[in-house]
């Protein structure tokens, strides 16, 4: 059993002598740290004692069996510590790969997030002049038709800069959902808005039909619901040829315990699809025919977004469709009833006439249009080039001398998160409820949440949306008329 025992020592000698090499083989080992060679020479000091023993002693079974035994409990021993030392290596591992990963996801945030930025803000000029000079009436009718085919094709270009964000938030898992209380109806007018005047451009025929249920207070995200329609009447639009027809039919299908299932029924008259496609139609960038995407445009985007967007809201979508007959998407989605509208009053009939709002922009291209466009409601409008020049002006202003602010986030000197904290920080009652909306490039959820955490009241992206600017400034303007009326 000396013997044995011997021989097994040398196996353990060998064992230890590999897992010096492995350790030493790390990235995150000293080499220099030779601390690992110590039970190696101690293995050796015993190898030689079990010799000695063998040779020149007089041991019997006892002793051999305890010196066998010693051998056997090094080799369990330097077992454990093997696996131990993996599986710390392979969490050190894993653990190097999160951090690579994470770098590499902030890193293409960063990248997104400067792209969009520097994309939006020439886009916010070219929608902005073509929205202006569109409200020329002296303007011809072939000046017109050029400015409507510029302000659709920049609008498709956003459109294409805005799923590109958004697949990078689902990837991220960082498209949150908004519950908030909102009008069914006045959300499916505004859609209905939209769709008309593309639908008379083209040349088809919108046909909607909205049962009375759609006339209640719903809580859910409307913003995405709004996509999620959108971006399927504008598919429907784009791939329906004139004199052809879009029909949109909202109906409630369900009402339990407070939650209204509503079916949004999107149909054409299109180019449609093959039985065959159908089940590939929500994978990202997938398309039936490049021909009809050289004709008609897309990215195979749009809808891979719709997909998960539907899924986000607890809904579900189907299609049905045939080649060159139409298509037939029907978006189920689960609203809540509201327990009331009192944060979501109607403020559509508040007047913009002659109030004054301060428009914050470090781009003078930027800030004019911005004042151009609320000229055109009947707004008085000063500027300020950064956020420190707009404080500056706030201190120095009358108490109520403004009725809002619309503030740039990207600005040098002082940007717009730290000149809203500024405001807010003043001792006069005006500047606490003063409205001040974020009018940015800045589009990621992050930007809206430090928008809102700086003491914004609402956070509107570039390029800008009229009818939402003046929707956003009704709104919060009509609240701040409430309560310089509830404190005087």
């Amino acid at each position: 059993m000396i013997y044995l025992g011997a021989a097994l020592m040398v196996f353990n000698i060998y064992s230890f002598i590999s897992y010096a090499r492995y350790v030493q083989n790390q990235k995150s080992w000293d080499k220099s740290n030779h601390i690992l060679y110590v039970p190696i020479v101690l293995l050796i000091f015993f190898l030689v004692g079990y010799l000695f023993v063998g040779i020149f002693g007089k041991p019997d079974l006892m002793i051999g069996g305890i010196l066998f035994f010693g051998s056997v409990f090094v080799f369990v021993m330097s077992r454990i510590l093997k696996s131990v030392t993996a599986q710390l290596v392979k969490a050190q591992n894993t653990e190097a790969q999160l951090i690579a990963a994470e770098k590499t996801n902030q890193a293409k945030r960063n990248l997104l997030a400067s792209v969009s930025h520097e994309m939006r803000t020439p886009m916010n000029v070219i929608i902005g002049i073509d929205k202006i000079a569109l409200s020329d009436p002296e303007i011809s009718d072939r000046t017109r038709g050029h400015l409507e085919k510029i302000g659709y094709s920049a609008g498709h270009m956003l459109g294409l800069i805005d799923n590109i964000l958004e697949m990078n938030k689902l990837d991220n898992n960082e498209l949150a959902i908004r519950n908030e209380s909102f009008s069914l109806e006045e959300s499916l007018k505004q859609i209905e808005t939209i769709v008309n005047t593309m639908c008379d451009e083209k040349g088809l025929r919108y046909v909607s039909h909205f049962s009375p249920e759609c006339n209640q207070i719903f809580v859910s995200d409307p913003i995405m619901l709004r996509q999620i329609l959108l971006c399927i009447l504008d598919n429907a639009i784009k791939y329906t040829d004139a004199p052809g027809q879009i029909d949109f039919t909202v109906r409630e299908t369900t009402a339990e315990n407070g939650v209204c299932s509503f079916d949004f029924i999107i149909k054409d008259t299109g180019i449609g699809m093959s039985e065959d496609f159908l089940p590939k139609l929500f994978t990202l960038f997938m398309q039936e025919d490049s021909s009809s995407t050289n004709r008609y445009g897309g990215s195979g985007v749009s809808l891979a977004l719709v997909n998960e967007m539907v899924k986000k809201l607890d809904g579900s979508i189907a299609v049905s469709s045939k080649k060159n007959v139409g298509s037939i998407f029907t978006v189920s989605i689960p609203l809540r009833l509201s327990d009331g509208l009192d944060e979501n009053e109607n403020y559509d009939e508040v007047s913009l006439v002659d109030r004054r709002i301060l428009v914050v922009d470090d781009i003078e291209e930027n800030a004019e249009i911005v004042k151009d466009l609320l000229e055109l409601e009947g707004v008085i409008c000063e500027t300020a080039e950064n956020g420190l020049i707009a404080v500056q002006k706030i201190i120095n202003s009358k108490p109520y001398s403004y009725d809002g602010i619309l503030m740039d986030l990207r600005m040098p000197v002082m940007d717009g998160l730290e000149a809203t904290r500024k405001i807010r920080e003043q001792e006069r009652e005006d500047v606490k409820d003063l409205p001040i909306i974020a009018l940015t490039a800045n589009a990621f959820k992050e930007d809206i949440d430090a928008s809102l955490e700086a003491g914004m009241n609402a956070h509107l992206a570039k390029p800008t949306d009229t009818e939402a600017l003046y929707r956003t400034l009704r709104k919060y303007i009509g609240i701040y008329d409430k309560k310089k009326g509830a404190a005087s």
